[in-house]
């Protein structure tokens, strides 16, 4: 790029994510964070950097657990029985390295330990419920958050049986009245069987699950690794944990296909309820989905809906079929269309009683 004010060039490089770690010409390393170009000078820095883009994987740490005790667990067992060959178990488990020297190793734990979180505290699921569409507190916390613990493939399983279990009981106003909430199952599924086998192990927290009158979030924990971004997250594939997702689709009726098409199948599955799509972010040391009960269909068009099948709407109806919390968002949607004739306000009566109902332009199909 060239200016008339200045003499000289400059020049705009554009450096894409990927797995690897440069060094500079001084052999130093940096890690690039907002507007910081941050030194990477210690061993434990440089380690969880290799962690952060998959270079390493904590799956290959060993665990206070003994071979003879995950060969003794009832997942191992049932497992066992219908995959592993008649080969002996323990030179099975060595061969997929999923042990070392007499120990497990964190991808043998999850796996195939009835209880990994007696070992790995924070391998488990915690699922919150929140009675508002908005930020969550205390106040709007529902009961006690629950915990899901176990091997993996009992772990995704039983996360997913509680989710939709809480979201059947959530209430929704629909054109013809209060129905249950519906989220796609394949959905769920497949977000949380990804949260669960490409999470980042060394990280001292859980899965966190929180699910609001309006949408369902499903955090992570570990950033997105290697040149796996929010923008081609649909199209790339980097497993941060291969053994773990390896030897998961070994399992009879195996929550994950292994072909890369989990998110995806996610996306479909909304679409075909004509939801909303799932927004993936990448937040503080994790990765953040969530699932809004969005119907694709603008506010407006939600209202007009309501008014085919009833007489009139207020703000407090009109709130709950758009899933919008603001008071003051709906006064506007409802001022616009008004503008437009397409409603208009019921006459002579109180502010606390304020009302719409069709206007001269309501369209008739």
């Amino acid at each position: 790029m060239k200016t008339d004010h200045y003499p000289g060039l400059v020049l705009a490089c554009e450096i894409f994510k990927n797995q690897y770690i440069w060094k500079d010409t001084q052999g130093d390393i940096y890690l690039r964070r907002g507007a910081q170009s941050l030194k990477q000078d210690t061993y434990e820095k440089q380690e969880r950097l290799k962690l952060n883009k998959g270079i390493l994987s904590h799956e290959d740490a060993k665990v206070d657990m003994l071979v003879e005790e995950l060969l003794a667990s009832d997942a191992f067992l049932q497992f066992a029985e219908v995959i592993v060959p008649k080969a002996d178990p323990k030179m099975w488990l060595q061969k997929q390295k999923v042990v070392r020297d007499s120990n497990a190793t964190v991808a043998g734990l999850v796996l195939f330990a009835d209880e990994p979180q007696s070992v790995l505290p924070k391998a488990a699921v915690k699922i919150a419920r929140y009675r508002t569409s908005d930020q969550p507190s205390r106040a709007t916390l529902e009961g006690q958050p629950s915990t899901i613990e176990g091997c993996v493939v009992n772990l995704i399983k039983d996360t997913v049986d509680e989710i939709i279990k809480i979201v059947e009981r959530i209430p929704v106003m629909k054109d013809t009245g209060l129905k249950s909430v519906q989220y796609p199952r394949n959905a769920i599924h497949e977000i949380i069987t990804n949260a669960i086998i490409h999470r980042d192990y060394s990280i001292n927290d859980d899965v966190h699950v929180r699910i609001f009158d309006n949408r369902i979030e499903i955090y992570s924990p570990g950033p997105l690794p290697a040149h796996v971004t929010v923008d081609n997250i649909l199209d790339e594939r980097f497993a941060r944990n291969q053994k773990i997702v390896r030897l998961t689709n070994k399992f009879p009726d195996a929550p994950n296909k292994d072909v890369g098409e989990g998110l995806n199948t996610a996306f479909e599955a909304m679409r075909d309820l004509q939801l909303k799509d799932p927004v993936v972010s990448q937040v503080t040391n994790g990765v953040l989905v969530v699932l809004k009960h969005e119907k694709l269909a603008e506010p407006e068009q939600s209202i007009i809906n309501f008014l085919r099948d009833n007489d009139e709407i207020n703000n407090s109806k009109a709130r709950a079929i758009t899933f919008i919390g603001s008071e003051n968002k709906v006064k506007n949607i409802f001022r616009k269309m008004m503008m437009a004739n397409i409603i208009e306000r019921i006459p002579d009566r109180s502010q606390a009683k304020t009302g719409y109902r069709k206007g001269s332009s309501f369209p008739d199909n």
